[in-house]
């Protein structure tokens, strides 16, 4: 199915929760960033990592397919006054010159490209000793929790297998099959790190960023995501009539060295 999150960049932007404060501390803190550094931001969406790092000096250029994605970004970086150089173009084929940036990163979205290629290309736009940090944010699916109980019915609507998340670990928010893709494209010094938390929602900021997923508003039509929005909205006030929601998440990260 073709799957196009422009579609979804309002809600995408407005409720899908960023990677938290945690994430950039433990980057600052085991020193794979640093404030002033040249990062390229890949598969930048709405922006999350792109502003984390600009809001603590980064020099940062990001890039993503959608032009919808990318005007809510730019929309999100001038509120909160940053400078980023965003920009439409593919993981794959960057157009940026060899060895021009300290980090290259990929924040939740490293399965949408072509895998080989995107880290080829990470490989040659960063500087020897540059790092390449591939990162997640996932919900958990527990058994009975709000997140399992939905992921059923968006199934029911829609049980084309959009993405090969399962595949490559996404229901357990970790993400083996990348150390082989970044070991083939040449990368050293492997390490990765994860930890949980929870991110609370409220009933509208849920039911958004439900509609953000990538089996929901990039791929329905608009009478069948009306449709679900009803089925959605039914299950919740019968299974989980107390909201806020606090939902597990997962971080995980992949870090090697150019």
């Amino acid at each position: 199915m073709q799957v196009d999150f422009g579609r979804t960049s309002e809600d995408y932007a407005r409720h899908r929760a960023g990677f938290p404060e945690a994430f950039f501390e433990r980057l600052l803190r085991e020193g794979i960033f640093h404030p002033g550094q040249r990062v390229l931001d890949l598969g930048a969406g709405t922006g999350t990592l792109a502003r984390g790092l600009a809001k603590r000096g980064g020099d940062v250029t990001a890039l993503d397919l959608s032009a919808s994605m990318l005007d809510s970004a730019r929309g999100l970086a001038s509120d909160e006054g940053l400078s980023i150089d965003f920009r439409v173009a593919p993981a794959e084929r960057t157009g940026l010159p060899s060895e021009s940036f300290g980090l290259v990163t990929a924040g939740t979205c490293w399965h949408w490209f072509d895998r080989a290629a995107a880290a080829r290309e990470a490989f040659r736009v960063l500087a020897p000793g540059g790092r390449l940090v591939i990162a997640h944010f996932d919900w958990l699916p527990l058994p009975g929790n709000v997140v399992q109980v939905v992921h059923t019915l968006i199934d029911t609507f829609n049980p084309s297998q959009v993405a090969p998340y399962v595949e490559f670990g996404h229901d357990a928010g970790i993400y083996p099959r990348w150390f082989q893709d970044v070991a083939t494209a040449g990368f050293t010094g492997l390490e990765s790190f994860s930890f949980d938390t929870v991110v609370h929602y409220s009933l509208e900021a849920w039911m958004g960023r439900v509609r953000a997923s990538a089996k929901v508003g990039p791929v329905l039509s608009a009478e069948e995501a009306a449709c679900f929005e009803v089925a959605h909205a039914k299950l919740l006030a019968e299974r989980f009539p107390q909201a806020p929601f606090a939902v597990p998440h997962r971080v995980f990260a992949l870090v090697a060295t150019r």
